[in-house]
């Protein structure tokens, strides 16, 4: 799938780079989300659309003084490391807000509640999107978000595909960002930028956000009833944590500035989300197999030698004549991975915290 370049917005800015982990912008059928028979989960939906009219978080997003400093202690490797997760969590959070705010004002005659859902929703991410926007420019650097919207590439998804892909986004959200609030209350030596001390109430924006998405899931009972649902919802589960472990193994330099073991936090998370998931999903993942994270890191072995070939000075044929076995060891090692028998989450809705 081919997409843009961010346009750089100081002579500091260096251009995101491009690959399959990038963070997407998508669209969908708007006039089959308008349509949608929620009226299984209305309570429900009723419910979560007061809690967001309530707005916990409204100022909570506020920079104080501890924001008001230089970071030119950082040395460049912990500097350009956290640079590479503000703008890559940047783009996803504002991807997340042009999706919303673009559903909301497209069923806002037909879906009123949903409408105004999303229209919610999207006030989240934009919060979020501009808050981390403003700490970029903390490094002398920004994202021209008006030129996101209009220039980068939108991939199709269909209804039932957003709702599985961003219930599974905003629960994984929840998970990474509780578990480094927790490590990092525990070890503060590593707090070494007060954006951390967000992500307590933060990840809650992501949990309500599942929540919704997990009604919305409930409300259409041939996405958690039958064959079908069983094999969309293992193919989005592995996508998502398959998707998670390459850009964790990536960032491996984030992680241990912050005091973290990627592969650790990786687990953890993905095991977490996978634990959640059982509440909406009809099967999860079997993480406990013994070949379940060892074939998604080796994945990630895969995809780091892939990011070595692309940085080298061959011509862009011989890099994909080079990339192309390790792009199909890849592809093999998915799909002996979807193929481990999954849990029926079913059975286990009672005993799901």
């Amino acid at each position: 799938m081919t997409a843009t370049a961010i346009k750089p917005q100081s002579d500091k800015k260096k251009e995101l780079k491009e690959t399959l982990l990038t963070p997407r912008f998508y669209t969908t059928d708007f006039k089959a989300i308008a349509e949608m028979d929620i009226s299984a989960q209305e309570k429900e939906l009723r419910a979560m659309l007061q809690e967001m009219k309530n707005d916990y978080n409204r100022n909570h997003f506020v920079r104080d003084e501890e924001f008001e400093q230089t970071w030119d202690h950082l040395d460049e490797q912990t500097r350009s490391a956290f640079i590479d997760f503000l703008e890559r969590s940047c783009t996803s959070e504002f991807s997340g807000f042009i999706l919303f705010k673009e559903i909301s004002r497209r069923i806002k005659d037909k879906n009123p509640l949903l409408s105004e859902i999303f229209s919610l929703m999207a006030r989240d991410e934009a919060r979020h999107a501009g808050f981390l926007n403003k700490a970029m420019s903390d490094f002398n650097i920004t994202l021209d978000l008006g030129y996101l919207t209009k220039n980068r590439v939108y991939t199709f998804f269909k209804p039932e595909w957003v709702i599985y892909a961003v219930y599974l986004s905003e629960k994984i959200g929840y998970w990474r960002y509780i578990l480094m609030y927790r490590h990092l209350e525990k070890n503060p030596q590593y707090k070494f930028y007060p954006l951390f001390k967000k992500f307590e109430h933060w990840c809650q924006d992501e949990s309500r956000h599942g929540d919704i998405f997990n009604a919305l899931l409930r409300s259409q009972f041939s996405m958690w009833q039958g064959w079908q649902a069983k094999l969309w919802s293992k193919f989005f589960l592995l996508s998502v944590f398959a998707t998670h472990t390459l850009t964790v193994h990536e960032r491996e330099d984030f992680y241990e500035s912050v005091g973290l073991d990627a592969k650790e936090y990786d687990r953890q998370v993905i095991e977490r989300t996978n634990h959640t998931a059982a509440k909406a999903f009809p099967v999860i993942l079997d993480t406990n197999h013994p070949k379940f994270f060892a074939g998604l890191e080796k994945c990630s072995e895969y995809n780091l030698q892939m990011s070595k070939i692309d940085e080298s000075n061959q011509p862009s044929f011989i890099k994909a004549l080079r990339k192309l076995p390790l792009q199909i060891a890849i592809f093999f090692n998915l799909l002996g991975l979807y193929f481990i028998k999954s849990v029926n989450a079913e059975e286990l809705r009672g005993v799901v915290n």
